[in-house]
């Protein structure tokens, strides 16, 4: 039997490959989206792993530091590394802001870490240029995705850093680039006011009556100085000596610091589970919308293949083809179709994923996912074509 499908295929052929084509891009858009979704699952895995914390230790009642503000003393590293199962504590800080170079300006998340080196909590595991941070002012750590070179000066607040070093993937959840500067720089530029309003806190604390009085001397000078220091970091990471249970150390933190503290597990539970829950969502939403608008328009374009077609149908059926062999040929035209679309969107994302600003993680797994669903919804797709190809008359081929 002739192969109804291929032989329009052939007849046709051009038309059918740029309807391919154009099938193919919306396929692409939708495994994009699905990239996007898994790349912003990634990133938030990225940030815990590359933070080289067991535990987070944060302030009471918050889901801190990454998806709530967290505002501790930075003190308390000292007591918590001190407990039985610590192997090292580290203070940081975390700040999401503009950060600039000279006319231009890049998101970035800029970190705060005590200065040292690879292996400290905190601190990007590895560098592909330059090194870490060893002063405790002005150097920077920036990641390949900002932009910046060694060698560039980058303005944080009021003061310039020196980037000394460059790291790759390190981003927040969000997907903004980390760029990392010493603790107490990191601590300035987030807590610290600037200095007129220094000076104008000091000066409204000078005219209150109640920090001058003389049977208390010195209150004054003290509440200034106060005014001047930022003894304040929005967590505490926490490496765990090998073999101890990460959930008992948490808890003797919480009994003694009467701070809150979270595992692994838990931290990726806030980030994927709340931080970007309602984005991924929204992504759930328009992978459905795409869908729906993917099957509707193979349905049209299969009907209207169908429809130029019903006279060769109808001779067919009337030399006695039967229908289940009609179907099956408009079936294969569909199918081939997906497929066409489906090859020409998966090497469109592929090409297009790495210019996204933001990271898209294509899976195979997504990939294989995504072409049953193009399958089914061809076969749904051709049911419309096929009913209308049933009802043709054979008297149709001798009418005509």
């Amino acid at each position: 039997m002739i192969s109804l499908a291929g032989r329009d295929i052939l007849h046709a052929w051009g038309k059918f490959v740029f309807t391919g084509l154009g099938l193919g891009l919306l396929i692409g858009v939708t495994l994009s989206m699905a990239g996007i979704y898994r790349g912003m699952i990634e990133d938030a895995k990225v940030l815990l792993d590359n933070s080289g914390a067991d535990l987070w230790v944060v302030q009471q009642d918050t889901l801190g530091p990454y998806a709530e503000s967290s505002s501790i003393y930075d003190d308390l590293y000292r007591g918590i590394r001190g407990l039985d199962g610590v192997a090292c504590a580290a203070n940081v800080t975390y700040l999401t802001m503009q950060v600039r170079k000279a006319d231009s300006d890049v998101r970035a998340m800029v970190v705060g870490i005590v200065p040292g080196g690879p292996g400290e909590p905190g601190h990007p595991p590895f560098l592909v240029a330059g090194r870490h941070i060893t002063r405790s002012h002005y150097e920077a750590v920036a990641d390949a995705a900002t932009g910046f070179k060694l060698g560039d000066r980058i303005q944080i607040r009021r003061n310039h850093y020196s980037v000394v070093g460059i790291t790759r993937r390190m981003v927040s959840s969000s997907g903004d680039p980390m760029v990392f500067i010493p603790l107490k720089d990191a601590q300035e530029a987030q807590f610290l006011k600037d200095n007129d309003a220094i000076v104008r806190q000091r000066r409204r604390t000078a005219a209150n009556p109640d920090f001058n009085r003389p049977e208390v001397p010195g209150m004054l000078d003290a509440v200034i100085a106060s005014q001047s220091s930022n003894p304040y970091v929005n967590a505490v990471l926490v490496q765990l000596a090998p073999g101890r249970d990460a959930q008992s150390v948490a808890e003797t933190i919480q009994r003694w610091k009467r701070l809150k503290v979270y595992t692994r597990p838990e931290m990726e539970q806030i980030l994927v589970g709340k931080l970007i829950a309602t984005s991924a969502r929204q992504i759930g939403v328009f992978l459905v919308i795409l869908s729906l608008v993917s099957a509707a328009i193979i349905a049209f374009i299969i009907y209207t293949l169908t429809m130029g077609k019903i006279r060769e149908i109808a001779v067919l059926k009337l030399i006695g083809t039967k229908n289940r062999t009609i179907a099956g040929m408009i079936l294969q035209q569909a199918v081939s179709l997906g497929i066409i679309g489906f090859v020409v969107g998966k090497i469109v994302a592929t090409f297009w994923a790495p210019h996204f600003p933001k990271y898209v993680l294509l899976l195979p797994g997504d990939a294989a996912r995504g072409f049953a669903v193009v399958v089914v919804i061809c076969v749904l797709a051709s049911l419309m074509a096929i009913r209308l190809a049933l009802k043709v008359d054979p008297a149709e081929a001798i009418g005509g």
